[in-house]
C-alpha cells in the first residue's frame, strides 16, 4: 500500500521536473539572400566589375544601334567642333566623331585583352605544369622564362612588332609572349607545393601515370590562381596595347582603337583635351572593371579571405 500510494506523487514529481519551460533560441535564424540581389551583397566588388564590363560589351557588341556614324570617315569640314548635341564627345582634326571612334575603340581593346589572357594563360598553364613537376625540365624551361621576364614587356612588344606587319593580331601575338612567363611562374610556384602533398604521394604509391596525376590533382587546384590571374593580364593587355597604339607601334591608324584615338590628339591636347579625355575615361574604367572582377575573384577563391555571410 505504500508503494501505490506514493506512486502518483512519484510520477507527479517527475512530470514536473520534466516539464522544463522553453527557452529562447539564442541562435538567430541566418536569412540566405538569394538571387541577384543576394550575388551582390556578397560579392559588391565581382558585381561592380561586372555591371562596368557588362555595359562595355554591348556597347562594342552592338555599337551601330547606339547611334554612331562611320568612325573612319573624314569630314574636314566639321574638325574640331566641341562637344554637342550633334558631336557627343566631339570632332578630331580630321572631322571624325570621337563618339563612334570610342564606342567601336571597344571592340579592339575587349578582343586584345580577352585574347591575350587566354591564350598567355593557357601557355603558361602547359608551361608550368610541366617546369613545376617534371623536375628535370624545370631548370632549362625556368631559364628561358626568367630571360624573357629581364625584358619589360612594352619593349619586348615594340620588338616584336617591329618585325611584323601592323595588325590587332600581331599585337595580339606580341602582348601574348611577354605575358607567358609570368603565368608560367604563378602556376609552377603552386605546382611545387602542389606536389609534395600527401595524396599525390599515395597516388604515385598507387601507381598512377604522370599525366593522370597531373590531370587528376595538380590541374584542378591551379585553375583557381589562374583565374584571378587571368584577369589581370586582361587588363594589363588593354593597358599594353594603347601604349603600343599611341606611340604607333600598334595597330594601324586606320582602325579606330583608343590607343590611336590618343595618339591622334596628342597634338591638340592643350586647346581640345576633349580628343584623348574622352577614350582615357573609357579604358580606365574598362581596366577598373576587371581588376574588380580579379580582386572579387581572389576573395571568393580563396576560403581564408572568402566573407561568411
Amino acid at each position: 500500500m505504500t508503494i501505490t500510494a506514493s506512486l502518483p506523487a512519484a510520477i507527479t514529481a517527475r512530470d514536473h521536473y520534466a516539464a522544463a519551460p522553453d527557452l529562447p533560441d539564442i541562435h538567430l535564424p541566418v536569412r540566405v539572400r538569394g538571387g541577384v540581389a543576394g550575388f551582390v551583397f556578397r560579392q559588391p566588388t565581382v558585381a561592380l566589375g561586372l555591371f562596368i564590363l557588362a555595359i562595355m560589351l554591348v556597347l562594342a557588341v552592338f555599337a551601330p544601334w547606339f547611334g554612331t556614324l562611320d568612325p573612319t570617315a573624314l569630314a574636314p569640314a566639321k574638325r574640331t567642333r566641341p562637344p554637342s548635341m550633334d558631336f557627343w564627345f566631339g570632332t578630331d582634326a580630321f572631322g571624325r566623331d570621337v563618339y563612334s571612334r570610342v564606342i567601336y575603340g571597344a571592340r579592339v581593346s575587349l578582343v586584345v585583352g580577352f585574347a591575350v589572357a587566354f591564350f598567355a594563360s593557357a601557355i603558361g598553364l602547359l608551361i608550368g605544369l610541366v617546369s613545376g613537376y617534371v623536375r628535370a625540365f624545370d631548370s632549362t624551361i625556368m631559364r628561358a622564362m626568367d630571360g624573357l621576364m629581364s625584358i619589360p614587356p612594352i619593349l619586348l612588344a615594340v620588338a616584336l612588332m617591329a618585325l611584323t606587319r601592323a595588325s590587332v593580331q600581331n599585337v595580339i601575338l606580341a602582348i601574348t609572349i611577354a605575358e607567358i612567363p609570368r603565368v608560367s611562374r604563378l602556376v609552377r610556384g603552386v605546382v611545387l607545393s602542389l606536389r609534395e602533398q600527401p595524396y599525390v604521394d599515395a597516388a604515385i604509391a598507387a601507381g598512377t601515370t604522370t599525366p593522370m596525376i597531373i590531370k587528376r590533382h595538380i590541374l584542378p587546384n591551379t585553375l583557381a590562381p589562374l583565374t584571378v590571374q587571368a584577369t589581370y593580364i586582361c587588363g594589363s593587355a588593354m593597358i599594353v596595347e594603347s601604349i603600343l597604339s599611341f606611340i604607333g607601334a600598334g595597330t594601324p591608324p586606320m582602325i579606330p582603337s583608343w590607343g590611336n584615338i590618343m595618339a591622334d590628339g596628342r597634338a591638340l591636347w592643350q586647346v581640345k583635351p576633349y580628343i584623348i579625355f574622352f577614350p582615357a575615361v573609357f579604358l580606365s574604367l574598362t581596366v577598373l572593371a576587371v581588376n574588380l572582377l580579379g580582386d572579387g575573384l581572389r576573395d571568393a577563391l580563396d576560403p581564408r579571405m572568402a566573407k561568411r555571410l
